[in-house]
């Protein structure tokens, strides 16, 4: 899979632990900044990495910043970006089996390594609707609903 990751000073190492993990599972992973010594701002970052996957460049993002809810914030005001902050491996599994969500917006003030990276690979391994398949009809419908409603915003 084609990821996207960012980290800005608060979630350097947090984005760091992560791409290493992405990297030894074989993913395509294209680091969008905030490295030791060149810092980035999340805002710029969650940016760079919302048109990556707008453009097709990339599949999914992996977004760190202090909390998460930075880098989430201005990824979800781009059209087709859906950015869930997680701190829970049960929280990324289903951000994706509901909300579809194609970016993952982690806290390195709040989430450690470990946890990060067992939600990251939860968050990758799920689809829309898995173990949620008797609703399957209602989440389809939720995500056309919300498609809609971008479109008018």
């Amino acid at each position: 899979m084609r990821i996207v990751i960012a980290g800005d000073p608060w979630g350097l190492d947090l984005k760091e632990a992560v791409k290493g993990h992405l990297l030894e599972c074989g993913h395509d992973v294209e680091d969008l900044g905030g490295q030791a010594g060149a810092p980035a701002d999340y805002y710029d970052l969650a940016a760079a990495a919302a048109r990556k996957i707008q453009a097709g460049a990339a599949d999914r993002a992996v977004l760190c910043c202090g909390t998460g809810m930075g880098m989430a914030i201005v990824a979800n005001k781009f059209k087709g970006i859906y950015a869930a902050v997680v701190e829970s491996v049960l929280t990324a599994r289903l951000c994706r089996a509901v909300n579809d969500a194609n970016v993952l917006a982690l806290g390195g003030l709040i989430v450690t390594p470990f946890v990060a990276i067992q939600a990251v690979d939860a968050w990758l391994a799920t689809a829309h609707t898995e173990g949620l398949e008797e609703h399957a009809d209602f989440l389809g419908k939720a995500l056309k609903c919300v498609a809609k409603i971008e479109e008018s915003a």
